[in-house]
């Protein structure tokens, strides 16, 4: 029998797959989805006392399509919903002409989740919810939103597909890849959130993490092979590999040039580094991939000193060519500082600072201050990073630039 712990994954690997048979078979995404939450209620109070049945998600499918019905026949349905007791009442294995066909919904629902109708914002609420399997109220606090907006922005999400008809099936071939697309740039905006908040106390948010990987496994062994999904598998790993060493004991940000390699996660690194070999052995070429292929050189080096610098700038310069954007652009210039010297860092700089998309963000002043540094310009260096500072949104990022600038400034 499964422990409760186990019961948990269980549920949560299974739902996207039931909520994806609801809509197929009746459509009413916020109908379907209400129906399956409180098959999971059911499940998570039946199973550990009388055991997982012989066919979970049959079993869920079965259950959550008999609340569908009652859902959408009664008026007080959704008074009834939170009467835990109704999750107490045994439920019958399915028949045989209910036990689903084995077809799993997941990547349908997870497009559907990133149809180009939504906005970035209801892309990733919606597919954290639908998909992910996380509450409301953890996705608002992942986002720092208050509940209730968090709450509007997924009912507007479902409502805007409701009211434009947008079928629940794969797309068509010749529209994948634009879709595909989407789905990685979600997955990616997630990962990252979590790997590095944008605002807040907290730097890492790990149950962001841990679902953005979870489900991009779960889009890769869907669409298995070389290619950009492999790719963003491979740079979450390489990335998150790092984690247990981006903090110190007193919990303040390690830059990557001071972080004690040893505590880096050998297996992610090894799985990662597996990921991008055999996807750029392919032959194609595209922005994860080369993002994952500079983290993987990285993870191979046991510091700065012997970091392949100029192998990272040549990734850098065709990753600018073929995906760019002022924050490549910028992280270029410190391989540029790091191979050619910091003025000529410093130079590629001034573009970045050129682009409007960049006025008044932290990032490009704290690089700035680090390649002022390199150059023995310690004044300069110390206002920039006072200034990224006053800045940034996040605490943890304040607080290593304040030390910066005080260390500079000589107290």
């Amino acid at each position: 029998m499964n422990t409760p712990a186990g019961i948990g994954d269980l549920l949560r690997e299974s739902a996207p797959q039931v909520l994806g048979a609801l809509i197929r078979r009746y459509g009413w995404f916020d109908a379907c989805e209400d129906a399956v939450q409180e098959a999971m209620l059911a499940a998570a109070v039946q199973w550990p006392d009388a055991g997982c049945p012989a066919n979970p998600r049959g079993w869920l499918i079965t259950v959550a399509s008999r609340r569908l019905v009652d859902l959408t026949r009664s008026e007080d349905a959704r008074r009834r919903r939170e009467e835990t007791v109704a999750a107490r009442e045994p439920v019958e294995e399915p028949a045989p002409h209910e036990q689903p066909s084995g077809e799993d919904d997941t990547l349908t629902l997870l497009f559907l989740c990133c149809h180009p109708e939504l906005s970035a914002a209801s892309q990733i609420a919606l597919t954290l919810r639908a998909v992910g399997g996380l509450t409301t109220a953890e996705i608002a606090r992942a986002f720092l939103v208050p509940e209730a907006t968090m709450a509007q922005r997924i009912s507007r999400a479902k409502q805007r597909i409701k009211k434009s008809g947008i079928p629940f099936r794969m797309p068509a071939v010749a529209d994948r890849p634009p879709r595909l697309r989407t789905v990685l740039h979600v997955l990616y905006l997630i990962f990252n959130e979590g790997y590095a908040a944008t605002s807040g106390a907290d730097l890492y948010r790990i149950e962001l993490t841990r679902e953005a990987i979870r489900l991009t496994r779960l889009v890769h062994a869907l669409l298995p092979g070389p290619g950009e999904v492999a790719g963003l598998l491979a740079l979450m790993l390489l990335t998150d590999a790092r984690s247990p060493a981006r903090t110190d004991a007193h919990g303040l940000l390690v830059p990557l040039a001071e972080q004690d390699r040893n505590l880096w996660e050998r297996a992610k690194i090894e799985e990662g580094v597996g990921l991008v070999s055999a996807s750029l052995a392919n032959g194609e070429l595209g922005e994860y991939q080369l993002q994952a292929a500079i983290a993987a050189v990285h993870a191979e080096a046991s510091g700065m000193a012997d970091t392949d610098w100029p192998q990272i700038l040549v990734l850098y310069r065709i990753l600018d060519r073929i995906a760019g954007n002022p924050m490549i652009t910028l992280n270029r210039a410190v391989a540029v500082a790091m191979v050619e010297g910091p003025r000529a860092g410093l130079e590629l700089l001034d573009s970045v600072a050129a682009d409007s998309r960049m006025a008044g963000h932290h990032r490009l002043e704290a690089v700035r201050g680090h390649l002022l540094e390199m150059a023995g310009d310690l004044d300069a260096a110390c206002a920039c990073f006072r200034g990224a500072a006053r800045r940034t949104p996040s605490v943890p990022e304040r607080r290593y630039l304040e030390a910066q600038y005080r260390r500079l400034a000589g107290g």
